[in-house]
C-alpha cells in the first residue's frame, strides 16, 4: 500500500502562485508515476500533470507554461508549482500514484487539498 498526503493549498489572488506538495509513504518502490488531478464544483475530475519515475512529464493544455510538476526522490515528495493562477484553476487538487509509468488509471489517491483563486 501507498499513502499520499497533499499540502500547500489555500487562497490566492489571480496571477499569484502556490506550490502543492504530495508526500508518499509505504510501498513507494512499486510506484512508477505520480500525477496531480483536480476537480472543480460541478465538473469532472481532470488530469493536470504527471511525472514518471524516469522524469518524463506531461501537462493538460490548460496549465502548460504555468504549472510545473517535479519530484524529490530523497523526500519521496512530488510538487506542483502553480504560477499565473486563474480563477478557473479553483478546484480540489488530488495527488495520485500508479504502478505503471503510463496508462489511464491510478492506484492510490490522496485526500485532496483546496485551491481557491480569487478574481
Amino acid at each position: 500500500q501507498v499513502q499520499l498526503v497533499e499540502s500547500g493549498g489555500g487562497l490566492v489572488q489571480a496571477g499569484g502562485s502556490l506550490r502543492l506538495s504530495c508526500a508518499a509513504s509505504g510501498s513507494i518502490f512499486s510506484i512508477n508515476a505520480m500525477g496531480w488531478y483536480r476537480q472543480a464544483p460541478g465538473k469532472q475530475r481532470e488530469l493536470v500533470a504527471f511525472i514518471t519515475s524516469g522524469g518524463s512529464t506531461d501537462y493538460a493544455d490548460s496549465v502548460k507554461g504555468r504549472f510545473t510538476i517535479s519530484g524529490d526522490c530523497a523526500k519521496n515528495t512530488v510538487y506542483l508549482q502553480m504560477s499565473s493562477l486563474k480563477f478557473e484553476d479553483t478546484a480540489v487538487y488530488y495527488c495520485a500514484a500508479r504502478h505503471t509509468a503510463y496508462g489511464p488509471d491510478y492506484d492510490y489517491w490522496g485526500q485532496g487539498t483546496q485551491v481557491t483563486v480569487s478574481s
